[in-house]
């Protein structure tokens, strides 16, 4: 069996005000048989600079440059979202278009504070219209002073 044949994940993520928040489903399956229920989607590349991944870990070794060598990495139906911190603590977020080329999103912004409750509600809709995710989330916020995880719970089937 080929790792491509895993299938099924949720990420989102978005910027606020000098911060960002980035969220994943949990579950790992091969269709509709649920292989994990606290698959980890999520990765700290730098303290300001996370990635989330809808394939295997494995995946992520191949990567070195995080903003080039990740489009020429990746499959491209399995294609990253990357949020993080710039020098002067601006978010920024992206993932690869169809062919591999950096997508910079600049369009959605929420205050800091709403940024969690805005990105789980977010997460657990998607969740809730496609049966190969789900098992709750993981969701990430980063500000210039710290990093929050948390768990959410969701739909478990």
């Amino acid at each position: 069996m080929s790792i491509f044949e895993y299938k099924g994940s949720a990420l989102v993520a978005m910027v606020g005000t000098y911060c960002f928040a980035i969220a994943s489903d949990r579950r790992l399956g091969v269709q509709l048989q649920t292989i994990a229920t606290d698959f980890k989607r999520i990765y700290n590349i730098h303290p300001k600079l996370f990635i989330g991944l809808s394939v295997l870990l494995a995946m992520l070794k191949l990567c070195i440059n995080v903003s080039s060598s990740t489009s020429n990495s990746m499959s491209f139906a399995k294609r990253p979202v990357i949020a993080g911190l710039g020098d002067d603590d601006k978010p920024f977020i992206c993932t690869m278009d169809a062919i591999g080329a950096k997508e910079l999103a600049k369009d959605f912004v929420v205050a800091a504070e709403e940024l969690f409750e805005t990105i789980s509600q977010a997460l657990l809709s998607s969740v809730d219209r496609d049966c190969l995710s789900g098992w709750g989330g993981h969701v990430y916020v980063v500000t210039p002073m710290e990093v929050t995880e948390k768990i959410l719970k969701g739909r478990m089937d």
